[in-house]
Protein backbone atom coordinates (compact mmCIF):
# COMPACT_ATOMS: atom_id res chain seq x y z
CA UNK A 1 0.00 0.00 0.00
CA UNK A 2 2.89 2.27 0.26
CA UNK A 3 4.22 1.94 -3.19
CA UNK A 4 0.19 2.07 -4.13
CA UNK A 5 0.27 5.54 -2.43
CA UNK A 6 3.28 6.49 -3.67
CA UNK A 7 2.34 6.11 -7.29
CA UNK A 8 -1.09 7.64 -6.93
CA UNK A 9 0.86 10.90 -5.29
CA UNK A 10 2.97 10.90 -9.00
CA UNK A 11 -0.57 10.67 -11.03
CA UNK A 12 -0.29 7.36 -12.01
CA UNK A 13 -3.95 6.50 -13.77
CA UNK A 14 -3.26 2.38 -13.37
CA UNK A 15 -2.66 2.98 -9.80
CA UNK A 16 -5.35 5.63 -9.31
CA UNK A 17 -7.37 3.38 -11.00
CA UNK A 18 -6.39 0.21 -9.01
CA UNK A 19 -7.06 1.93 -6.10
CA UNK A 20 -10.90 2.75 -6.77
CA UNK A 21 -11.01 -1.10 -7.23
CA UNK A 22 -9.80 -1.88 -3.81
CA UNK A 23 -11.78 0.78 -1.90
CA UNK A 24 -15.51 -0.22 -4.03
CA UNK A 25 -14.46 -4.30 -3.50
CA UNK A 26 -16.77 -5.63 -0.91
CA UNK A 27 -14.20 -8.06 -0.19
CA UNK A 28 -12.83 -8.06 4.03
CA UNK A 29 -9.17 -8.34 2.82
CA UNK A 30 -9.62 -5.82 0.37
CA UNK A 31 -11.07 -3.38 2.67
CA UNK A 32 -8.02 -3.66 5.36
CA UNK A 33 -5.95 -3.20 2.26
CA UNK A 34 -8.17 0.07 1.29
CA UNK A 35 -8.09 1.60 5.21
CA UNK A 36 -4.40 1.23 5.09
CA UNK A 37 -4.06 2.78 1.47
CA UNK A 38 -6.33 5.98 2.64
CA UNK A 39 -4.04 6.20 6.05
CA UNK A 40 -1.11 6.61 3.92
CA UNK A 41 -2.07 9.28 1.79
CA UNK A 42 -3.82 10.75 4.71
CA UNK A 43 -2.38 14.65 5.51
CA UNK A 44 -1.19 14.63 1.69
CA UNK A 45 -2.62 18.04 1.75
CA UNK A 46 -4.18 18.55 -1.99
CA UNK A 47 -7.59 19.32 -2.55
CA UNK A 48 -9.60 19.78 -5.99
CA UNK A 49 -12.79 21.23 -6.72
CA UNK A 50 -15.30 19.29 -5.90
CA UNK A 51 -18.43 19.82 -8.36
CA UNK A 52 -21.47 17.34 -7.44
CA UNK A 53 -24.26 16.79 -10.38
CA UNK A 54 -27.22 15.64 -10.55
CA UNK A 55 -30.09 16.20 -13.12
CA UNK A 56 -33.23 14.38 -14.08
CA UNK A 57 -32.96 10.97 -16.52
CA UNK A 58 -32.74 12.51 -20.09
CA UNK A 59 -31.30 16.26 -19.15
CA UNK A 60 -28.15 15.34 -20.76
CA UNK A 61 -25.71 14.90 -17.67
CA UNK A 62 -22.75 12.57 -19.69
CA UNK A 63 -23.42 15.00 -22.48
CA UNK A 64 -22.77 18.40 -20.50
CA UNK A 65 -19.98 16.85 -17.81
CA UNK A 66 -18.00 15.68 -21.57
CA UNK A 67 -18.61 19.50 -23.12
CA UNK A 68 -17.90 21.05 -20.03
CA UNK A 69 -14.62 18.91 -18.89
CA UNK A 70 -13.33 18.88 -22.06
CA UNK A 71 -13.55 22.81 -22.11
CA UNK A 72 -11.55 22.96 -18.74
CA UNK A 73 -8.91 20.41 -20.12
CA UNK A 74 -8.30 22.99 -22.86
CA UNK A 75 -7.66 25.33 -20.39
CA UNK A 76 -5.41 23.68 -18.61
CA UNK A 77 -6.89 22.09 -16.00
CA UNK A 78 -7.00 18.51 -14.68
CA UNK A 79 -10.53 16.84 -14.17
CA UNK A 80 -11.65 13.53 -12.91
CA UNK A 81 -14.96 12.46 -13.55
CA UNK A 82 -16.46 10.07 -11.54
CA UNK A 83 -20.11 8.92 -12.59
CA UNK A 84 -22.13 6.62 -10.90
CA UNK A 85 -25.14 4.14 -12.91
CA UNK A 86 -27.65 2.57 -11.35
CA UNK A 87 -27.86 -1.38 -10.02
CA UNK A 88 -30.13 -3.53 -11.13
CA UNK A 89 -32.56 -4.43 -7.62
CA UNK A 90 -32.68 -7.86 -9.64
CA UNK A 91 -29.39 -9.02 -10.64
CA UNK A 92 -27.11 -6.02 -9.04
CA UNK A 93 -25.31 -5.41 -12.48
CA UNK A 94 -25.06 -2.08 -13.94
CA UNK A 95 -24.04 -1.57 -17.49
CA UNK A 96 -21.48 1.29 -16.86
CA UNK A 97 -21.68 3.21 -19.86
CA UNK A 98 -20.87 6.76 -19.15
CA UNK A 99 -17.42 6.29 -20.62
CA UNK A 100 -18.73 5.27 -23.76
CA UNK A 101 -21.12 8.45 -23.58
CA UNK A 102 -17.64 10.63 -23.13
CA UNK A 103 -15.77 9.55 -25.62
CA UNK A 104 -14.01 12.79 -26.64
CA UNK A 105 -13.21 13.55 -23.04
CA UNK A 106 -12.00 9.71 -22.15
CA UNK A 107 -9.09 10.33 -24.85
CA UNK A 108 -7.75 14.02 -23.05
CA UNK A 109 -4.65 13.41 -21.48
CA UNK A 110 -5.76 15.08 -18.41
CA UNK A 111 -9.02 13.88 -18.25
CA UNK A 112 -9.83 10.34 -15.88
CA UNK A 113 -13.31 9.39 -15.94
CA UNK A 114 -14.52 6.54 -13.82
CA UNK A 115 -17.99 4.88 -14.26
CA UNK A 116 -19.34 2.65 -10.48
CA UNK A 117 -22.36 0.61 -9.68
CA UNK A 118 -24.31 2.25 -6.84
CA UNK A 119 -25.34 -1.10 -5.87
CA UNK A 120 -27.45 -1.04 -3.06
CA UNK A 121 -26.38 2.07 -1.59
CA UNK A 122 -29.87 5.08 -1.74
CA UNK A 123 -28.61 8.75 -2.10
CA UNK A 124 -27.32 8.89 -6.25
CA UNK A 125 -23.52 8.31 -4.98
CA UNK A 126 -21.97 4.70 -4.58
CA UNK A 127 -20.86 4.13 -0.54
CA UNK A 128 -17.03 4.68 -1.37
CA UNK A 129 -17.61 7.47 -3.78
CA UNK A 130 -16.39 9.62 -1.24
CA UNK A 131 -13.42 7.61 -1.00
CA UNK A 132 -12.63 8.01 -4.86
CA UNK A 133 -12.87 11.39 -4.44
CA UNK A 134 -10.30 11.55 -2.03
CA UNK A 135 -7.87 9.33 -4.49
CA UNK A 136 -8.75 11.86 -6.89
CA UNK A 137 -7.53 14.54 -4.88
CA UNK A 138 -4.59 12.85 -3.67
CA UNK A 139 -3.87 11.98 -7.56
CA UNK A 140 -3.87 16.10 -7.94
CA UNK A 141 -6.45 16.64 -10.43
CA UNK A 142 -7.58 20.12 -10.05
CA UNK A 143 -11.51 19.00 -10.46
CA UNK A 144 -13.21 16.64 -9.35
CA UNK A 145 -17.05 16.15 -11.25
CA UNK A 146 -19.23 13.80 -9.19
CA UNK A 147 -22.51 12.57 -11.34
CA UNK A 148 -25.08 10.74 -9.37
CA UNK A 149 -27.54 8.64 -10.21
CA UNK A 150 -30.33 10.83 -11.09
CA UNK A 151 -32.54 13.14 -9.65
CA UNK A 152 -34.94 12.56 -6.59
CA UNK A 153 -35.05 13.66 -2.94
CA UNK A 154 -32.00 11.39 -1.87
CA UNK A 155 -29.73 12.84 -4.15
CA UNK A 156 -29.19 15.62 -1.90
CA UNK A 157 -26.04 13.10 -0.12
CA UNK A 158 -23.99 14.15 -3.04
CA UNK A 159 -24.00 17.51 -1.74
CA UNK A 160 -22.46 16.52 1.56
CA UNK A 161 -18.81 15.14 -0.70
CA UNK A 162 -18.93 18.13 -3.13
CA UNK A 163 -17.37 21.98 -2.42
CA UNK A 164 -20.19 23.28 -5.24
CA UNK A 165 -23.31 21.63 -5.99
CA UNK A 166 -25.18 21.72 -9.52
CA UNK A 167 -28.64 20.53 -10.58
CA UNK A 168 -28.65 20.07 -14.14
CA UNK A 169 -32.19 20.11 -15.40
CA UNK A 170 -34.06 20.43 -19.09
CA UNK A 171 -36.35 22.79 -20.31
CA UNK A 172 -39.83 21.93 -21.65
CA UNK A 173 -40.63 19.16 -19.05
CA UNK A 174 -44.08 19.58 -18.27
CA UNK A 175 -44.83 21.01 -15.02
CA UNK A 176 -41.05 22.94 -14.22
CA UNK A 177 -41.49 23.63 -10.81
CA UNK A 178 -43.01 20.66 -9.54
CA UNK A 179 -40.57 18.53 -11.72
CA UNK A 180 -38.02 18.12 -8.68
CA UNK A 181 -39.00 17.98 -5.45
CA UNK A 182 -37.94 20.97 -2.55
CA UNK A 183 -35.63 19.13 -1.01
CA UNK A 184 -32.85 19.15 -3.77
CA UNK A 185 -33.27 22.42 -4.85
CA UNK A 186 -32.47 23.17 -1.64
CA UNK A 187 -29.57 21.40 -1.27
CA UNK A 188 -28.05 22.81 -5.16
CA UNK A 189 -25.83 26.20 -4.96
CA UNK A 190 -26.85 26.45 -8.95
CA UNK A 191 -29.42 25.13 -11.37
CA UNK A 192 -28.33 24.91 -15.12
CA UNK A 193 -30.94 24.62 -17.73
CA UNK A 194 -29.53 22.61 -20.29
CA UNK A 195 -30.34 22.14 -23.97
CA UNK A 196 -30.60 26.38 -24.57
CA UNK A 197 -30.37 25.82 -28.09
CA UNK A 198 -32.52 25.64 -31.52
CA UNK A 199 -36.63 25.58 -30.44
CA UNK A 200 -36.06 24.87 -27.15
CA UNK A 201 -33.96 27.77 -26.18
CA UNK A 202 -37.02 30.40 -25.41
CA UNK A 203 -38.73 28.15 -23.21
CA UNK A 204 -35.31 27.13 -21.74
CA UNK A 205 -35.21 31.16 -20.64
CA UNK A 206 -38.90 30.95 -19.46
CA UNK A 207 -37.83 28.14 -17.19
CA UNK A 208 -35.11 29.46 -16.20
CA UNK A 209 -36.60 32.56 -15.04
CA UNK A 210 -39.03 30.61 -13.27
CA UNK A 211 -36.57 28.74 -11.01
CA UNK A 212 -34.67 31.98 -10.51
CA UNK A 213 -37.65 33.31 -8.95
CA UNK A 214 -38.21 29.85 -6.74
CA UNK A 215 -34.85 29.92 -6.02
CA UNK A 216 -35.28 33.58 -4.23
CA UNK A 217 -38.21 31.94 -1.93
CA UNK A 218 -35.84 29.81 -0.39
CA UNK A 219 -34.47 30.57 3.08
CA UNK A 220 -31.01 31.97 2.57
CA UNK A 221 -28.23 29.79 3.88
CA UNK A 222 -24.68 30.98 5.63
CA UNK A 223 -22.67 29.57 2.89
CA UNK A 224 -24.49 31.48 -0.32
CA UNK A 225 -22.42 34.02 -1.21
CA UNK A 226 -24.75 36.88 -2.52
CA UNK A 227 -26.69 36.37 -5.38
CA UNK A 228 -26.70 32.32 -4.63
CA UNK A 229 -28.31 30.10 -5.12
CA UNK A 230 -28.48 31.46 -8.94
CA UNK A 231 -29.99 29.93 -12.29
CA UNK A 232 -28.33 29.77 -15.53
CA UNK A 233 -28.81 28.36 -19.09
CA UNK A 234 -26.50 26.37 -20.91
CA UNK A 235 -26.18 24.43 -24.41
CA UNK A 236 -24.03 21.49 -24.11
CA UNK A 237 -24.27 20.36 -27.58
CA UNK A 238 -23.63 23.99 -28.91
CA UNK A 239 -21.02 24.53 -26.10
CA UNK A 240 -22.37 27.37 -24.84
CA UNK A 241 -22.80 28.93 -21.32
CA UNK A 242 -20.18 26.76 -20.04
CA UNK A 243 -17.40 29.24 -19.57
CA UNK A 244 -20.53 31.28 -17.60
CA UNK A 245 -21.37 28.24 -15.55
CA UNK A 246 -17.18 27.63 -14.76
CA UNK A 247 -17.45 31.62 -13.59
CA UNK A 248 -20.16 31.57 -10.86
CA UNK A 249 -18.61 27.81 -9.67
CA UNK A 250 -15.26 29.47 -9.61
CA UNK A 251 -16.63 32.67 -8.01
CA UNK A 252 -18.74 30.94 -5.58
CA UNK A 253 -15.64 28.87 -4.74
CA UNK A 254 -13.48 31.99 -4.07
CA UNK A 255 -15.93 33.85 -1.73
CA UNK A 256 -16.66 30.53 0.57
CA UNK A 257 -12.71 30.31 0.57
CA UNK A 258 -12.26 33.97 1.43
CA UNK A 259 -15.29 33.72 4.07
CA UNK A 260 -14.23 30.94 6.03
CA UNK A 261 -17.25 28.57 4.36
CA UNK A 262 -14.86 26.38 2.55
CA UNK A 263 -12.59 24.89 5.43
CA UNK A 264 -15.72 24.75 7.51
CA UNK A 265 -18.11 22.74 5.19
CA UNK A 266 -14.68 20.70 4.20
CA UNK A 267 -14.25 19.96 8.45
CA UNK A 268 -18.64 19.16 8.33
CA UNK A 269 -18.14 16.71 6.00
CA UNK A 270 -15.45 14.71 6.81
CA UNK A 271 -17.53 14.91 10.65
CA UNK A 272 -20.58 13.80 8.29
CA UNK A 273 -18.50 10.65 6.76
CA UNK A 274 -16.88 9.85 9.91
CA UNK A 275 -20.54 9.29 11.53
CA UNK A 276 -21.50 7.53 8.43
CA UNK A 277 -19.01 5.36 7.73
CA UNK A 278 -19.50 4.05 12.06
CA UNK A 279 -22.84 4.08 11.62
CA UNK A 280 -21.89 1.12 8.80
CA UNK A 281 -19.64 -0.81 10.54
CA UNK A 282 -22.26 -1.26 13.35
CA UNK A 283 -24.99 -2.00 10.94
CA UNK A 284 -21.87 -4.80 9.39
CA UNK A 285 -22.11 -6.66 12.90
CA UNK A 286 -25.72 -7.17 12.67
CA UNK A 287 -24.58 -9.63 9.33
CA UNK A 288 -22.55 -12.21 11.82
CA UNK A 289 -24.07 -15.60 12.11
CA UNK A 290 -24.70 -15.07 15.60
CA UNK A 291 -26.41 -11.84 15.44
CA UNK A 292 -28.17 -13.38 12.36
CA UNK A 293 -29.72 -16.37 14.12
CA UNK A 294 -30.81 -14.16 17.10
CA UNK A 295 -32.47 -11.78 14.51
CA UNK A 296 -34.29 -14.35 12.91
CA UNK A 297 -35.54 -15.90 16.17
CA UNK A 298 -36.38 -12.26 17.04
CA UNK A 299 -38.53 -11.71 14.15
CA UNK A 300 -40.35 -14.83 14.15
CA UNK A 301 -41.97 -13.92 17.47
CA UNK A 302 -42.94 -10.78 15.89
CA UNK A 303 -44.59 -12.47 13.06
CA UNK A 304 -46.39 -14.86 15.27
CA UNK A 305 -47.36 -11.93 17.41
CA UNK A 306 -46.06 -13.13 20.95
CA UNK A 307 -43.76 -9.80 20.81
CA UNK A 308 -44.01 -6.08 20.12
CA UNK A 309 -41.21 -5.07 17.50
CA UNK A 310 -39.46 -2.19 19.59
CA UNK A 311 -39.58 -4.65 22.55
CA UNK A 312 -38.32 -7.25 20.16
CA UNK A 313 -35.38 -4.82 18.63
CA UNK A 314 -34.65 -3.86 22.46
CA UNK A 315 -33.75 -7.35 23.33
CA UNK A 316 -31.51 -7.91 19.98
CA UNK A 317 -29.52 -5.07 20.95
CA UNK A 318 -29.25 -5.81 24.40
CA UNK A 319 -27.87 -9.32 23.93
CA UNK A 320 -25.33 -8.41 21.09
CA UNK A 321 -23.78 -5.68 23.39
CA UNK A 322 -23.94 -8.01 26.48
CA UNK A 323 -21.96 -10.86 23.91
CA UNK A 324 -24.96 -13.07 25.06
CA UNK A 325 -26.30 -16.65 23.47
CA UNK A 326 -29.68 -15.84 24.71
CA UNK A 327 -32.25 -13.70 23.82
CA UNK A 328 -34.82 -13.25 25.80
CA UNK A 329 -37.68 -10.93 24.73
CA UNK A 330 -40.15 -11.21 27.03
Amino acid sequence: MTDLAARILRNDRRALARAITLVESTRADHRAQAIDLLQELAGHGRQALRIGLSGTPGVGKSTFIESFGAMLVERGLTVAVLAVDPSSARTGGSILGDKTRMERLSRMQGAFIRPSPSQTHLGGVARRTREAVALCEAAGFDVVIVETVGVGQSETVVAELSDVFVLLLAPAGGDELQGVKRGIMEAADMIVVNKADGDLKATANRTRADYAGALRLLRKRPQDAPGFPKALTASALQEEGLAQVWEEITALGDWRRAEGHWQARREAQARHWFIEELRQSLLARLETPQARAQIDAAAAQVARGEAAAGAAAQAVMASLQSGGESLDVS
